[in-house]
């Protein structure tokens, strides 16, 4: 898990792990920055757990099991897009296949909340985030995979681009040929 690559807008940390899950784990969170990420931009935030389980529980298909989180805060009329858990589902599975995770049983959900501010949260007006709550059971130990897919969806979550080797940004060559 040490050996994950994270992206420069991503501070990540190692958290006590739940001890109630399996009989041991390690446990990672992750924010996005906003110094890096722009002063009106999302922000994006999540966790990251390992379970080891040398019993390997039935409903794991393995001996190791990652739970994980990603939330984002959306503009309110993204929350309101019908397909948004359909997306943040697909992107969990495309940024796991394109960081080579290799995994099975995974599942999860992705909630859609919209609110309104009442009384003296009014002023906040109305609001809307995503939150995705999966897990899979690795079928290898290149946990760095996952991690790095994980911190991945979390990015895009929060509005940044993919990356990937051999993509740039428009608006960066824009900028440089000025």
């Amino acid at each position: 898990m040490r050996q994950a690559k994270s992206r420069a807008e991503l501070v990540i940390n190692e958290i006590p792990a739940p001890g109630q899950l399996a009989p041991y784990s390690v446990a990672l969170s992750a924010d996005v920055r906003p110094s890096r990420h722009g002063s009106d931009s999302e922000l994006g935030t999540g966790r990251f757990i390992l379970l080891y389980d040398p019993e390997a529980p039935e409903s794991w298909g393995g001996r190791f099991r990652v739970v994980c989180f990603a939330q984002a805060p959306l503009e309110t009329d993204i929350g309101l897009d019908p397909f948004l858990a359909d997306v943040t589902w697909s992107w969990l599975v495309d940024a796991l296949d394109t960081r080579g995770a290799q995994y099975t049983a995974a599942s999860g959900t992705a909630t859609k909340i919209i609110s309104t501010g009442f009384g003296e949260l009014a002023r906040q007006g109305d609001g809307s985030q995503i939150e995705l709550r999966a897990s899979w059971t690795p079928l290898d130990h290149n946990v760095a995979a996952h991690v790095e897919g994980w911190a991945e969806l979390l990015c895009m979550l929060a509005g940044l681009p993919p990356t990937g080797e051999g993509v740039s940004l428009l608006s960066q060559r824009r900028a440089n040929r000025a």
